[in-house]
């Protein structure tokens, strides 16, 4: 009898919340992401994908409190000493930032920036294994004697890719990673990173806000808003059947070739404000569906999906 693979990363009713604000900034979210998967996270700005990745690295804004359980490879980040912690994110976990610019000291070479983890973790890499993923991701090796003004958004964030495989993680973050490249560069980059992911067997969360990019990439797909996930599922299914009317005003939103001329289709109204306490379902001022019910109480998750209506046939 086959079972599934172990989870690396599993986050259990995480709680966030920062210094000023009525209301938390993550409010219970439950996500699991297997060896050998691809997890995509969506949703708008401000929903709090990148905080539920970061959380898995322990990377939180400064006065954060957080509740809950976030593991690892069985580890919980939230109990770590700092010193295990660092260690962590040199080696079993590592993430890919949106902007490869942003991550990288302009003055430092790029094969310093490459094998920092690892130095830093006191490990070395296998002999080899750097020169093997430079040529995976398509670069020479020349560019290890180069600065980051030097290449392209595209290169960098081949760099970015590699630096984060290099030390055989087992889990991969994506955050947005394709956001700062053009459309080519875009495609380019996820075929690599699908490949590579498969190559090397780690679990990937990668975190887009679109849902054409998520459908192509993933296995599962997590809907978050408003610092909850409102639908989770298998990616065929729940973009072919979406069942949260968030879920289906975001696909009805996407632009397409085949969309007939006007206006695009746009969501009413706009996320709710932080400063704002929330009661009842966080979507309900904005959704055509709402009653007095969806006002008054937070839905619960029922079979992947948190909508008090959400068997009501569309």
């Amino acid at each position: 009898m086959s079972t599934s693979p172990a989870p690396v990363l599993e986050v259990e009713s995480l709680h966030l919340t920062l210094p000023g604000l009525p209301r938390p900034v993550l409010a219970g979210v439950d996500l699991t992401v297997r060896a050998g998967e691809t997890v995509a996270l969506v949703g708008e700005s401000g929903s709090g994908k990148s905080l539920t990745s970061r959380a898995a690295l322990g990377l939180l804004p400064p006065g954060a409190t957080a509740a809950g359980t976030v593991r690892v490879a069985g580890e919980d980040v939230l109990a770590m000493a700092p010193d295990r912690l660092r260690g962590l994110r040199a080696s079993t976990a590592s993430m890919i930032f949106q902007d490869p610019r942003a991550a990288m000291d302009p003055l430092r070479r790029l094969g310093d920036f490459l094998t920092e983890g690892v130095r830093y973790a006191s490990a070395k890499a296998p002999d080899g294994r750097l020169a093997e993923l430079l040529d995976a991701v398509g670069l020479p090796p020349r560019i290890l004697r180069q600065y980051p003004h030097e290449l392209s958004g595209g290169m960098l964030q081949r760099v970015m890719i590699a630096a984060a495989l290099l030390p055989g993680p087992r889990l991969l973050l994506a955050d947005e990673p394709t956001t700062a490249l053009d459309t080519t560069t875009q495609a380019e980059t996820i075929a690599l990173l699908t490949r590579l992911r498969e190559r090397e067997g780690c679990g990937l969360l990668f975190v887009t806000h679109d849902l054409e990019l998520a459908a192509a990439i993933s296995d599962r797909v997590y809907v978050m808003y408003a610092g909850r996930i409102v639908e989770t599922g298998a990616a065929a299914t729940l973009f072919e059947h979406p069942r949260h009317p968030y879920t289906r005003a975001l696909l009805a939103a996407t632009p397409r070739l085949e969309a007939p001329p006007g206006p695009l289709p746009a969501i009413p109204g706009r996320p709710p404000d932080l400063r704002t306490v929330l009661t009842g379902c966080a979507f309900a001022p904005r959704c055509a569906r709402a009653t007095d019910l969806c006002g008054a109480e937070v839905p619960v998750p029922r079979a992947g999906v948190a909508c008090h209506h959400s068997e009501v046939p569309r």
